[in-house]
């Protein structure tokens, strides 16, 4: 079982990565450091690849090395410059920089030439069985694997049907080159891997020049060895692949090969980050795309308001460790709260509104009531907002019969205007349902600010929008995406779809928004008063602003599942 990391249960690991390569710079094996970042351009990236971003582009900045892009792509079927576009966007908001962009396909004629040496020292064969017939040889975990009978072929026969297969000869699957390495290992990976299938499609960067392309364990550690890569650094599953990493480099007799660490993967619950099951969300509508601001793709993530440098600090709160965990999601709202309570400007919105009437408030008179900007940044100064006659309230900030412990406005109690006056209860109106439509109150003229002559005082304060200065907009209110904690692990690609929170969308119009908040540009950040944190939303237009909450002020996930 997994362990549950929470907010207060969180210790920071020790980073290991950074002691071997300590060690390494210490006894000669390397004079300076190397990383690169190599996402495979077909999907978006997600939370999961903000922790080995951060790892790889940190790690190179703390020893002044280089830390390099590169695209593994490899495979043209599913890859897209879509997707290049996007991962070079995501890091550039996360903050990091790279030294170059690379490419696996700047390396095609280096891999190619590769190959031909494996094969010239009998470590390579072409095999025509199927795919099925070659897993059934691979055997299992208890059992060894099984010899080709093509495995022994002359190197000669093996190097011109290679070259028949890179000249398009033969169909798609019709054949593939293995490495010959040991069916009886203990390590499938070792038992004679495919390094190179038939793959008739046009790539991106090379257009219709290869009709035979790498797999990734092949063309990993030798585009690492090209490009100089010291310590080659990826997630834990990777790690049964490292023997194969290191033959390759062995046999090919690779000078200065690169040293591959693993680190164990971001898992963070009620999150989805499959790319297959993230596109069939997509796909069947059940989100608004890969940017939908519930999911857990970090332009999604930008989109809702969650600030790169509180993605950060929630990679630095989980460390760099070997242990396979699943990270508390309110460990990440944790971190985009305290972040955004410390940067992001006060204003106050009414999102469900229920007009007031200050009945012996003069009418047409206004006033300009100055709110803190951020109380945390004093220096910021103070938001002019307008106060009138006539105000809106949120509803449930009025109850004509309130439950016990109520100290919001009602007729028995008097509360407070933030920034203004004390009011209290006089009568109500209702529409022809019968719905209360109009509260009307008095207010005390002497009790501006909340200081009065007598000294009294009121526990209820509430937010409040001038009737005659607010502007309408739409506001959406995200929750997770899920009920469940582990949605990964639902089997197939369609019963996770069951699992969807039915409330992790709450779509209102018609909420009153101070005039000053009209005009901004898209992921302008607010703390809309007793309500969370907001964020502009491309969506929005001069006529109708709409915003998505971030973040609530407090988590009210648990207490909900």
């Amino acid at each position: 079982m997994s362990e549950n990391i929470k907010p207060e249960e969180n210790a920071v690991s020790s980073n290991f990565i950074q002691d071997f390569i300590d060690e390494d710079l210490k006894e000669g094996v390397y004079t300076h450091v190397q990383t690169r970042f190599p996402p495979e351009p077909n999907g978006y990236l997600h939370i999961g690849h903000a922790k080995a971003i951060t790892i790889d582009f940190a790690t190179a900045e703390k020893y002044g090395g280089v830390c390099n892009l590169r695209f593994d792509d490899t495979n043209p079927v599913k890859e897209d410059v879509e997707y290049i576009d996007a991962i070079k966007e995501d890091i550039k908001w996360l903050g990091f920089h790279w030294d170059n962009v690379y490419f696996a396909s700047d390396y095609f004629d280096f891999l190619y030439e590769c190959a031909l040496k494996l094969i010239d020292k009998g470590l390579a064969y072409v095999d025509e069985s199927s795919a099925d017939e070659i897993r059934e040889m691979r055997g299992t975990l208890t059992e060894p694997g099984k010899e080709s009978p093509y495995r022994n072929r002359p190197v000669s026969e093996t190097k011109e049907l290679f070259r028949r297969m890179t000249d398009g000869e033969f169909e798609n699957g019709a054949m593939v080159l293995r490495a010959k390495i040991d069916m009886t290992s203990s390590n499938l990976n070792m038992r004679d891997p495919i390094i190179y299938r038939i793959m008739k499609a046009t790539h991106h960067r090379t257009g219709d020049k290869w009709c035979v392309y790498p797999m990734y364990d092949f063309a990993h550690p030798l585009s690492d060895a090209k490009e100089g890569v010291t310590h080659s650094l990826c997630s834990l599953e990777f790690e049964n692949h490292r023997p194969l990493y290191n033959w390759f480099l062995e046999v090919l007799e690779i000078p200065e090969p690169p040293r591959q660490i693993e680190f164990a993967r971001m898992n963070v619950n009620y999150t989805l980050t499959s790319k297959r099951k993230c596109l069939k969300l997509v796909n069947d509508g059940l989100v608004s795309g890969w940017d939908d601001p519930r999911m857990a793709t970090i332009c999604g993530m930008r989109r809702r308001g969650y600030p790169a440098p509180a993605i950060r600090e929630f990679v630095d709160k989980i460390g760099v460790s070997k242990a396979y965990s699943v990270i508390d999601y309110a460990l990440l709202e944790s971190c985009v709260r305290d972040y955004l309570n410390e940067n992001a400007e006060r204003a106050m919105a009414v999102l469900r509104p229920l007009k007031v009437v200050i009945d012996n408030y003069p009418e047409g008179k206004t006033e300009e009531i100055g709110i803190d900007i951020n109380p945390a940044k004093p220096e910021l100064g103070k938001r002019s907002v307008i106060f009138s006659r006539e105000i809106y309230i949120e509803q449930d900030d009025f109850m004509l019969d309130p439950p016990g412990k109520y100290f919001r406005l009602c007729p028995a109690k008097e509360v407070r205007l933030k920034g203004a006056y004390f009011i209290k209860y006089a009568s109500h109106e209702c529409d022809e349902n019968g719905n209360l439509s109009v509260v009307h109150c008095t207010y005390d003229p002497d009790s501006f600010g909340g200081e009065t002559p007598d000294g009294r005082k009121v526990k209820g304060t509430l937010h409040w929008v001038s009737a005659q200065n607010c502007i309408d907009a739409e506001l959406r209110l995200y929750d997770r995406l899920f009920n469940v904690p582990n949605p990964s692990d639902e089997e197939g690609v369609s019963s996770f779809a069951d699992n969807l929170n039915p409330d992790s969308l709450t779509v209102l119009t018609g909420c009153k928004l101070d005039k000053s908040l009209s005009d901004l540009k898209p992921g302008q950040t607010f703390q809309f008063m007793r309500q969370g944190y907001f964020c502009v939303d491309p969506d929005s237009t001069a006529d109708m602003p709409v915003f998505n909450r971030t973040v609530a002020l407090k988590d009210s996930f648990a207490k909900k599942a």
